[in-house]
């Protein structure tokens, strides 16, 4: 693949040096947007018009519901969207609070129609102003205030203030972990190899970018053929094998499967040159080869996680077009393939914005955990952002932590040139949906992969939506059995069986059957309660053989001894 080619060095140091101040953001994408929208609201009189319309008409229907407000069964005159649960405290129904917080939502709604169906403007830029207009009215919620939130003022006035000085020494706690490059509080109970990442299993392989991991038998007898698991490199591999009750390996372990997992090393700057070749290459190509080394003469069950599940796929379609027949099956997990509609990450995706990113890495040589961290939290900030506010600074609550939050702690970066090529790639020119990715030179094609697809979307994704995902239907010619399930891209995929509220959706498309479009397939779907892990395991076993004798751990005469216990040295990488 070409390099990616930064900018001149000075361009490169102005960006370098601006980045700080925006968060990486690229203030000329921005400005492009609103650009692009208030230029055409300036020369659309009718959509001012009814903007002013609305505007006037809001006045009115608040003025009459403050004069009646002192009255806490008067009807609201708006109510707060669905998932916006800022307003849900019985306080906000009493004056003079109920009258700020309609206040808050019909600005809130008129910035809305302001912001969105204004013609002319791109779908692209349509979607930067709404979120960026969303982002400044968040910010200043009648919610993040002492003065305006009741819960907060009810909460100072029974505690003289004690939850103020609990949340300064909260914040000034975080900021100092923040200054030293520690961890958030609570994660020291969660450390990788004592109390997470604990499914017993050793180290059999390692090269320059992943080690891998085989894990032991628990049972008397295993299914032919082996798991390979590939997650993303975005991530560390031990959100599949958190703490012993919610391990998906070990899950996959005690039902007689026998497991291998990547783990990725976290690259530095000496990494920047490493390609997206590269991991496909040292990635799945080598794991591939260890795992049918160790148990030969069988196919293998492939399962792919977020970006792991788009390289997965990858790989299987240049298997499928090399004729390579090793894998027995395709799980993808919350992995897009078709890159048009990626969901609010797309917001922070254009040529612009590309370009600024990749100057920015190229002072480095990778992008940092924190950036990642920072774009994830901005799409959903009302609950990773604002609430996390009002919690700890405001009441002076700590969240607990769990096994989750503390492997979401334990940032990763990614090389510079990867994570270039992969966002004009897959983003910007959407080659592998478009049959342009090459592989060796060769362009590659999902229809030419031959073996049954097993893929999930999380219905609450806000980094791979599950419409997006469920565009595989429209790449691939074999069985696939599509499953939605309740959560979130994390909590929807660690989601052991027993978790009470839980429930999904599953439906399988033969080879020759119709397509069904997301809307269309949400109404034909069967609807199941509890964990889609066990659902999964149903069809995993129904494409495995009976099972037989353990396989060996490692291939010691083929130089395939032992290396380390589980879960290695890279995951330890910080």
């Amino acid at each position: 693949m070409n390099a990616p080619r930064p900018g001149p060095i000075l361009d490169r140091w102005a960006h370098t040096q601006l980045s700080p101040f925006t968060q990486g953001i690229s203030t000329v994408s921005l400005r492009m947007a609103f650009d692009d929208w208030a230029s055409h609201l300036a020369m659309n009189p009718d959509e001012q018009l009814k903007l002013l319309q609305l505007g006037v008409l809001s006045a009115q229907e608040w003025a009459h519901y403050a004069a009646q407000a002192h009255d806490q069964h008067c009807k609201p005159c708006i109510e707060p969207m669905v998932h916006d649960t800022r307003f849900s405290h019985p306080g906000w129904q009493a004056w003079p609070f109920n009258a700020i917080s309609q206040a808050f939502l019909l600005t809130q709604q008129w910035w809305q129609e302001a912001t969105t169906g204004v013609r002319g403007v791109s779908p692209h830029h349509e979607s930067v102003v709404n979120f960026a207009a969303r982002q400044c009215l968040d910010m200043v919620s009648p919610a993040n205030f002492v003065l305006t939130n009741p819960e907060v003022w009810q909460r100072t006035q029974e505690t003289m203030g004690a939850n103020l000085r609990q949340g300064f020494q909260n914040w000034l706690e975080e900021a100092q972990r923040w200054q030293r490059g520690q961890p958030p509080a609570g994660t020291e109970a969660y450390q990788v190899g004592q109390q997470v990442a604990i499914t017993p299993g050793q180290v059999i392989y390692r090269n320059h970018l992943i080690e891998l991991i085989q894990y032991a038998p628990s049972t008397d007898q295993v299914r032919p053929e082996p798991v390979l698991i590939v997650p993303s490199w975005i991530m560390k591999y031990y959100i599949l094998d958190l703490s012993p009750h919610n391990s998906l390996i070990r899950f996959l372990v005690d039902q007689g499967h026998t497991v291998f997992a990547m783990s990725w090393v976290n690259p530095d700057s000496d990494d920047r040159d490493l390609d997206m070749d590269d991991y496909l290459r040292m990635g799945v190509v080598d794991a591939l080869e260890v795992v049918c080394a160790v148990v030969p003469r069988q196919k293998v069950h492939a399962l792919g996680y977020c970006l792991g599940g788009t390289l997965l796929a990858i790989a299987a379609a240049a298997m499928a077009r090399d004729a390579d027949d090793r894998l027995a099956s395709l799980t993808l997990l919350a992995a897009q393939t078709d890159f048009t509609e990626p969901g609010e990450l797309e917001l922070f995706i254009d040529d612009s914005q590309v370009a600024h990113l990749e100057d920015i890495m190229w002072d480095r040589g990778y992008l940092d955990s924190s950036q990642m961290a920072s774009a994830f939290q901005w799409m959903n900030s009302n609950d990773l952002i604002w609430s996390r506010l009002l919690k700890h600074y405001l009441l002076g609550e700590r969240a607990p932590m769990s096994d989750l939050m503390a492997w979401n702690a334990d940032g990763t970066r990614l090389p510079y040139r990867m994570h270039a090529e992969y966002l004009r790639r897959m983003f910007l020119n959407n080659d592998l949906a478009s049959g342009r990715y090459p592989v060796h030179g060769k362009p590659v094609a999902l229809t030419a992969i031959q073996c049954p697809i097993y893929a999930l979307g999380t219905v609450h994704d806000h980094v791979a939506p599950w419409r997006s995902v469920h565009k595989l239907h429209l790449l691939t010619n074999v069985d696939t059995t599509f499953v939605l399930t309740s959560g979130g891209h994390n909590v929807g995929i660690v989601n052991p069986p027993g978790v009470p509220g839980r429930s999904f959706q599953a439906l399988t498309r033969r080879h020759d059957g119709a397509y069904l479009d997301p809307d269309a397939w949400l109404r034909a779907a069967s609807r199941h309660e509890g964990s889609w892990w066990t659902h999964w395991l149903s069809w995993l076993q129904d494409h495995s053989g009976e099972p037989g004798p353990l396989p060996n751990m490692g291939a010691p005469d083929m130089g395939l001894s032992p290396l380390a216990d589980a879960p290695g040295h890279y995951v330890l990488k910080k």
